[in-house]
C-alpha cells in the first residue's frame, strides 16, 4: 500500500469504483481489508460524495498476494530493473540488475517514488525509494539518456506513533458509518470488524516548535528542489501559510488489528527527529507519545506526461506505457486508475489490437489522463470532483453502468462481473419503467404526506421520486409492492430521478464533446501539409501529436481558426478525399 493506509475519498473514491467496474482488484481487496468505511459528504448530493475506507495494511497485502496467486498466466519476478531493452525506438523488454533480460510485447512502468529517490529528514539526506528500500538509480539515468524530459517532485509522510502510548480517552471519536458501504459492486457483505479513529489538534505550542525548527527544514534550506502537493501540504507548510489558525485537525488512524502503529493523518513532515518528537507531544492525547518511525519528505524523478499519448504509451519509446507518480500524480488511487488503462492498452498493443482511450465524459480516470497528457503538471496531480465538467453523471454509484460494458467489449471483465452487471442493469431498468407506469392523483399523494399542488394532474412515481422531499420509502408506503425491488436498484433509480433534469442539460455537452473525439487524427500526421496553420500551431501540434480533434482542442495555444482548419482536414480524411 501507499504510506497512508486508506483508500478512496472525494474524487479518489470514484476512481476506485471505476477501477472495480473494469474488474480491477483495488475495490475488492479494500473490502476484504477495510477496518473503517465512511462515505464522505453523505449530507450532500450523490455527485459530491466519495467512499473512503481505513485499511489494515497487512490484511490488504495478504489479500492481494493471495488473489494474484490465482492467475495462471501471471508470473511474478522479484528484481531491480536497471534499463529498458530498446530496438529502433521501441521497447522489447527490461534488463535486471543481475543481467537477466525479460522480453515483452509491451512494458508498463509504475515506478512510484523510486526513480533516483532521496529521503529528507531535517538536514539528513538518505538515498532511498522509500524508507528501508533502495532507489532505482540506473533506471532513472537510462530513461533520461533515452530523451525523457525529467523533472523532480516531492511528497511526504508523517511519523508513525505507538498506539499504547496515546491517551485515547481524551480524544474525539470518529466512528465509521453505521451501515458501511463497500467499494466493489461484487461485494455483498463486509465481514472485517470495524474500528474507531480519533481526532486531535495541533496547538499554539505545536506551531511554536515547528516555527523554531524551520531553520532545519529541507523545504527552507533549499535541499528539496521538487514541488510538493499543494492540496496535501506538510505541517510546516500549514503553519507557514496559515499562521493565523490556532490549530489543525489530526486524524489518528490505526494501521491494522495486529500492529501497534498509528498513522497521524494531517502532520506530514520533514523536520528533524527531535523536532518531530517535541511537536507531537504538544497535542492533546499525545503528551507521552512515542514515535516508532519518523516522518520524512521524499524527492523523485517524474516525466512530463505531455510526452504520452492518451493511451499512456510514450511518444519517445514505442510500446512503453507509464502510470502513476512517474507521470506526476500523487495518490494510490490515481496511480491504479492509470495502471488499469496502461495495462489494457499494453495488452492490446502486444496482441496487435487497437489501443483505446477513456474519454473525459466516461469517467474520472479519463478526466485525469486527459488533464495529464494535454496540460502536464507543475505539482503532484490529485483528483477532485471539481476537475470534471461532467461530474453530475460521473458518480461513484453508477461507475459500473458507465464502464463495465466498456470493459466487457475489451474483454477485461470476468463472466462473474458481467453476469452481476447484467442483473443489476436489468433490475434498474425494470424498476425505472415500473415507476414511470405507476401514478397517483394529488389527493392520494397528499394523503401519504407528500405535499403536491392540488391541480388534478396525476404524477408518476418517477416524477414524485425526483422531488427533494421524497425518498423511495415514501413510494413503498404508497405502493407496497415496490418493497420487493433490490436495494441496489432502489438507490440507483432514486439517484437518477433526482438528477434527471440536470443530466438532460449535461447530455448535450457530452454529445458535443464526443463528436470532437470521434474525428481521428494520425499520430504521424505532418501538419506542414495543412495550409493555413501558423508555424507556432504546427510546432505545438507536431510536439503534442494529438490522436483526435478533441485532443487537439486541448493543446496549449490552439485557436478557433486552427480548429476550423483541422476539422475540415479531418472531414476530408473521413470522406476519403
Amino acid at each position: 500500500m501507499s504510506c497512508n493506509p486508506a483508500i478512496g475519498g472525494l474524487g479518489k473514491g470514484q476512481i476506485v469504483r471505476e477501477i472495480d467496474a473494469l474488474d480491477g482488484l483495488m475495490g475488492r481487496m479494500a473490502d476484504r481489508a477495510g477496518i473503517q468505511f465512511r462515505v464522505l459528504n453523505r449530507s450532500r448530493g450523490p455527485a459530491a460524495r466519495g467512499p473512503r475506507a481505513q485499511i489494515d495494511r497487512r490484511l490488504y497485502q495478504k489479500a492481494m498476494q493471495t488473489e494474484l496467486a490465482t492467475y495462471p498466466s501471471l508470473s511474478i519476478v522479484v528484481g531491480m530493473v536497471d534499463a529498458l531493452v530498446c530496438e529502433s525506438g521501441v521497447t522489447s523488454g527490461v534488463r535486471l540488475d543481475d543481467g537477466r533480460d525479460l522480453m515483452a510485447g509491451a512494458v508498463v512502468l509504475t515506478a512510484g517514488t523510486f526513480l533516483r529517490g532521496v529521503i529528507h529528514i531535517g538536514r539528513k539526506r538518505i538515498v532511498a525509494g522509500r524508507v528501508g528500500e533502495a532507489p532505482a538509480e540506473r533506471l532513472g539515468q537510462n530513461l533520461e539518456a533515452l530523451g525523457f524530459p525529467v523533472g523532480r517532485l516531492k511528497t511526504g509522510t508523517p511519523a508513525r506513533l505507538v498506539r499504547r502510548t496515546i491517551d485515547w480517552d481524551q480524544l474525539e471519536r470518529q466512528p465509521g458509518d453505521s451501515d458501511p458501504e463497500p467499494f466493489s459492486f461484487l461485494t455483498e457483505t463486509l465481514s472485517t470488524p470495524q474500528v474507531e479513529c480519533r481526532i486531535t489538534r495541533t496547538t499554539v505550542g505545536t506551531h511554536e516548535v515547528i516555527r523554531e525548527s524551520l531553520v532545519d527544514s529541507p523545504l527552507r534550506t533549499g535541499a528539496i528542489v521538487g514541488h510538493g502537493p499543494r492540496y496535501c501540504p506538510s505541517i510546516e507548510d500549514k503553519v507557514s501559510r496559515f499562521g493565523d489558525r490556532d490549530g489543525h485537525q489530526v486524524f489518528l488512524e490505526p494501521e491494522g488489528f495486529d500492529t501497534d502503529l498509528v498513522y497521524p493523518n494531517g502532520v506530514s513532515t520533514s523536520l528533524p527527529e527531535s523536532a518531530q518528537e517535541r511537536f507531537m507531544r504538544t497535542m492533546p492525547g499525545l503528551e507521552r507519545v512515542e514515535i516508532a518511525r519518523y516522518g520524512y519528505a521524499i524527492e523523485y524523478d517524474y516525466f512530463d506526461p505531455r510526452g504520452l499519448f492518451p493511451t499512456l504509451e510514450s511518444k519517445i519509446v514505442g510500446r512503453l506505457f507509464l502510470a502513476g507518480q512517474v507521470n506526476g500524480t500523487t495518490g494510490y488511487e490515481e496511480a491504479a486508475g492509470q495502471g488499469i488503462v496502461a495495462g489494457v492498452n499494453a495488452a492490446l498493443r502486444s496482441s496487435g489490437g487497437d489501443s483505446v482511450i477513456l474519454e473525459r465524459s466516461a469517467g474520472f480516470i479519463g478526466v485525469m489522463i486527459d488533464d495529464l497528457t494535454s496540460r502536464g503538471v507543475t505539482e503532484p496531480y490529485r483528483m477532485f470532483t471539481s476537475r470534471s465538467e461532467f461530474r453530475l453523471s460521473l458518480r461513484a454509484d453508477n461507475a459500473d453502468l458507465r464502464l463495465t460494458p466498456f470493459g466487457m467489449r475489451l474483454g477485461c471483465v470476468s463472466e462473474e462481473r458481467a453476469s452481476a452487471f447484467r442483473t443489476r442493469e436489468r433490475e434498474t431498468i425494470e424498476l425505472a419503467q415500473k415507476l414511470s407506469r405507476l401514478s397517483a392523483t394529488p389527493q392520494t399523494t397528499r394523503s401519504f404526506g407528500i405535499d403536491v399542488k392540488e391541480d388534478g394532474v396525476r404524477r408518476s412515481a418517477m416524477e414524485l421520486l425526483a422531488r427533494v422531499d421524497v425518498c423511495f420509502g415514501d413510494l413503498i408506503r404508497m405502493w407496497p409492492d415496490l418493497s420487493h425491488a433490490s436495494v441496489s436498484a432502489r438507490m440507483q433509480v432514486e439517484t437518477d430521478a433526482k438528477y434527471a433534469v440536470y443530466l438532460d442539460r449535461q447530455n448535450g455537452a457530452v454529445s458535443d464533446y464526443r463528436a470532437r473525439f470521434a474525428s481521428k487524427l494520425s499520430p504521424d500526421l505532418d501538419y506542414r501539409s495543412i495550409p493555413g496553420l501558423s508555424n507556432e500551431i504546427r510546432n505545438r501540434l507536431m510536439q503534442a501529436r494529438p490522436l483526435t480533434l478533441g485532443h487537439a482542442y486541448a493543446v496549449e495555444g490552439m485557436t478557433p481558426a486552427a480548429m476550423t482548419l483541422l476539422a475540415a482536414y479531418a472531414r476530408r480524411v473521413e470522406a476519403g478525399a
